[in-house]
C-alpha cells in the first residue's frame, strides 16, 4: 500500500517546525474544547499527534485511491447532463472517500464539525493530494472557501452553511465572467433585492468556474444600480437546493480534465448577502484570492513533486549506451534541479502558511477578547508577512511547477510525449497554475509594493541573523552577496522615481528577491536536517546566484530609455 505522507519525509520535517507551538496553542485556546468533544487534543504533543494520524490517511487514499484513478479520470472527464455535472467515475470514489474519511471541513472548528486544525496541516494535505492528482486538489481544496463565510457571515449562515461542509458539500467561487477575467471590478452578474420577500436575486453569467456545479457557491456579484467600479460589488451565498443556476457547458480544457470548469447561468437565483454591501470585491474577495492562492502553491509544489518522482523513476530504469540515463550529467543534472526547486518550494509554502496561520489565529482570537499590544503587534507583523509571501510564493513555484514537469517529460525523451506515461499529464495538469487565481504577472504587481517598502529587505535580514552550523558557512556567502546586489537594483530601480521603469523591472526585484528569500529557507532547512536538504541547498543556492547576476547585469547595464526598444509599435493604416 502506497502512502504520500509517509513516504515523504520533508512533510513532517515541515509539520514540526518550532512555531507550530504558539500556532496550535492560539487556535487551541489553551486546549479548551477537551472537554466538550472527544476528539479535541488535550495538549500540544496530542494536537500533533492528531495532525500527524489525519495526514496519515490523506496519504493513503492518495496513494491508494486518488492517484490510482487519476489516469481514467483525465481521460473520462465531467459532462453536463440537464444542466447539471457528473463526474468522471474516479473523481466521484475520490470524492466519496474523503468524505467518508471524514476529510472535509478540516479547518473549521468544531462547533460546525470540523477538526479545527491549522493552515499547515490543511496546507499539507492539499500538497499531498495534488501530489495524486492536482485536479481532483482543485474540487477538494475548495472547502477553503468556508474559511471566508466563518470570517464574513453572520451566526445564523455559519450555523446553516458550515456544517454541510464538514458533512461533505461542496463549494465554489464564482468570480470570473466573459468580460470580468482578472479585472473583477468589472464584473456585471446582477443582484437585485426583493422588499416583499426580503431576499436577493442573481441574474447573468459566470464563466471558468472551478466546480461549477458545488453545493454552495460564493458568488460576486454587482448589487448597486448604474455603479462600474469595484464599490458596486457585493459577496453572496447561493445554494443548490434553492435552483436558479444551470451550468451551460464544461470548458475543454488542456489540463486538470477532472475538475469542472464551468460557464453558469443565473435566472433568478435566490442568494444570501455575506457581509456588507458594496466589500465584495475590496475586502472578502481579497481575502478569498489569499486563500486560494496559498492552495495554488501546494498544487504546485505537489506537482513538483510527482514531476522528480516520475523523472528520477524513468531514469534509474531507462539505459541507454550501456548504463541508466542517470549517470550522464545532462540528466543528473536537470533531476538535481527539479528536487532542489521542490524542497525550495516547499519550504515557502509552509514559511507562507505559518505566517497566515499565526495572524489568523490573533485575528480569531480578537473577536473574543481585546489583545495585548504585544498581540497586536505580532498580528500586525505576520499579516504583512503573509501578504508579502503569498504572491511571491505563488508566482515562483507555479513557474517552478511548470519547468519541473516540463524537465520531467525531457528525461522521458520520446516516450514523456505518448500518453503512457504520467509525465505528459503533469505537464499539462502544472500549465494552469501560473494563470489561475492571478497571473505571475499580477503576483508581480501584488509583490513590487513589498520591495519598494522593504518587507523584503528586512525579512532577508532577519534570517541572515539566524545562527548556522560553521560547515554551511559556504551556502550562507553568496546569499549575502546576493543581498548586496538586490540592495543596489533597488537603489537603481527606485531612485529615479519613474514609475514605468520601476514596473518594467518590477519582475526582475520581484525574482530576486525571491531567490534569495528560498536560499535562505533552503539552507535553514538544511542547518536543521543535513542528510534530506543538504544538496537542494547546495544545488539551489547555486542556481539562485546565477539568476540574480543574470537579473542584476540586465540592470545595471539598462538604461532608461532602453525601454523605447520594447514598447509596442502602433501600425499605421
Amino acid at each position: 500500500m502506497a502512502n504520500f505522507y509517509t513516504d515523504t519525509p520533508q512533510l513532517k520535517y515541515h509539520l514540526n517546525h518550532p512555531l507550530m507551538k504558539r500556532i496550535v496553542e492560539l487556535k487551541e485556546r489553551n486546549y479548551q474544547d477537551k472537554d466538550k468533544y472527544d476528539y479535541a487534543p488535550m495538549d500540544f504533543e496530542d494536537a500533533m499527534d492528531s495532525y500527524d494520524k489525519v495526514l496519515e490517511i490523506v496519504g493513503e487514499i492518495c496513494g491508494d485511491i486518488i492517484e490510482p484513478n487519476a489516469e481514467s479520470v483525465d481521460q473520462e472527464g465531467p459532462q453536463v447532463i440537464n444542466g447539471r455535472v457528473k463526474y468522471a467515475r474516479g473523481t466521484q470514489e475520490n470524492l466519496d472517500a474523503t468524505r467518508n474519511a471524514g476529510l472535509m471541513g478540516l479547518a473549521l472548528p468544531r462547533k460546525y464539525g470540523g477538526l479545527n486544525f491549522p493552515i499547515v496541516p490543511y496546507i499539507m494535505a492539499a500538497d499531498i493530494v495534488s501530489r495524486a492528482d492536482a485536479g481532483f486538489q482543485n474540487l477538494w481544496g475548495l472547502q477553503d472557501c468556508a474559511e471566508t463565510l466563518y470570517q464574513f457571515a453572520d451566526e445564523d449562515q455559519k450555523d446553516r452553511f458550515l456544517p454541510e461542509v464538514t458533512k461533505g458539500a461542496t463549494m465554489s467561487m464564482d468570480l470570473t465572467e466573459p468580460d470580468a477575467g482578472s479585472d473583477l471590478q468589472a464584473v456585471m452578474l446582477k443582484a437585485t433585492y426583493n422588499e416583499d420577500e426580503e431576499t436577493w436575486y442573481l441574474n447573468g453569467v459566470k464563466r471558468f468556474i472551478t466546480n461549477g456545479d458545488s453545493d454552495i457557491h460564493l458568488v460576486l456579484a454587482r448589487s448597486e444600480e448604474d455603479s462600474t467600479d469595484a464599490r458596486g460589488l457585493s459577496m453572496f451565498v447561493y445554494d443548490k437546493r434553492n435552483g436558479g443556476v444551470n451550468v451551460r457547458r464544461i470548458e475543454n480544457k488542456l489540463g486538470i480534465k477532472g475538475s469542472p470548469t464551468c460557464e453558469l447561468v443565473f435566472k433568478n437565483a435566490k442568494a444570501e448577502l455575506v457581509g456588507s454591501r458594496r466589500l465584495g470585491l475590496i475586502k472578502y474577495v481579497m481575502s478569498l484570492m489569499n486563500g486560494a492562492r496559498l492552495g495554488i502553491i501546494s498544487q504546485a509544489v505537489g506537482l513538483c513533486e510527482a514531476a522528480y518522482r516520475e523523472a528520477y523513476s524513468y531514469a534509474i530504469e531507462r539505459r541507454q549506451f550501456g548504463k541508466a540515463i542517470i549517470h550522464f550529467p545532462a540528466v543528473y543534472e536537470m533531476i538535481a534541479n527539479i528536487r532542489a526547486k521542490t524542497d525550495a518550494s516547499r519550504a515557502m509554502l509552509y514559511e507562507t502558511a505559518r505566517f497566515v496561520d499565526m495572524y489568523k489565529a490573533l485575528e480569531d482570537l480578537a473577536k473574543e477578547r481585546k489583545l495585548t499590544p504585544e498581540e497586536r503587534n505580532e498580528m500586525k507583523y505576520y499579516t504583512r508577512l503573509a501578504d508579502a509571501f503569498t504572491p511571491l510564493g505563488k508566482g515562483m513555484s507555479t513557474e517552478y511547477a511548470n519547468q519541473t514537469t516540463y524537465d520531467a517529460i525531457q528525461i522521458h525523451g520520446g516516450s514523456g510525449f505518448m500518453k503512457d506515461y504520467k509525465c505528459e499529464r503533469l505537464y499539462r495538469d502544472a500549465r494552469i497554475t501560473n494563470i489561475y487565481e492571478g497571473t505571475t504577472q499580477l503576483q508581480v504587481v501584488a509583490a513590487i509594493r513589498h520591495v519598494t517598502t522593504g518587507t523584503y529587505l528586512n525579512r532577508i535580514k532577519e534570517y541572515e541573523e539566524m545562527a548556522l552550523s560553521p560547515e554551511l558557512e559556504g551556502l550562507h556567502r553568496p546569499l549575502t552577496k546576493m543581498t548586496k546586489m538586490y540592495e543596489k537594483l533597488l537603489e537603481i530601480v527606485i531612485e529615479p522615481k519613474d514609475s514605468e521603469y520601476l514596473d518594467f523591472h518590477a519582475r526582475r526585484l520581484v525574482e530576486t528577491a525571491g531567490h534569495i528569500i528560498f536560499g535562505y529557507l533552503i539552507l535553514l532547512s538544511a542547518n536543521e536536517n543535513a542528510e534530506l536538504f543538504r544538496r537542494s541547498a547546495e544545488v539551489y543556492i547555486h542556481y539562485g546566484q546565477n539568476e540574480v547576476i543574470k537579473n542584476y547585469n540586465f540592470v545595471t547595464k539598462f538604461r532608461i530609455e532602453d525601454m523605447g526598444y520594447y514598447k509596442p509599435m502602433v501600425e499605421r493604416k
